[in-house]
């Protein structure tokens, strides 16, 4: 239950508004976007991981 949940917590913190045709938005960059989020989704995968071989 842990693990999904920080799948989706990763995946919650990646979206948002993004940048368009007429006009560019910075915040696609941030750190909470291309290093918490896809740090915290790899954690729960490999959490989710360890539970299915520790069982």
């Amino acid at each position: 239950m842990a693990a999904c949940a920080l799948i989706v917590l990763g995946y919650i913190l990646m979206s948002g508004p993004g940048s368009t045709e007429s006009s560019f938005n910075p915040d696609i960059f941030s750190t909470r976007r291309i290093v918490i989020a896809p740090a915290l989704c790899l954690a729960g995968y490999l959490l989710m991981i360890v539970g299915i071989i520790k069982k």
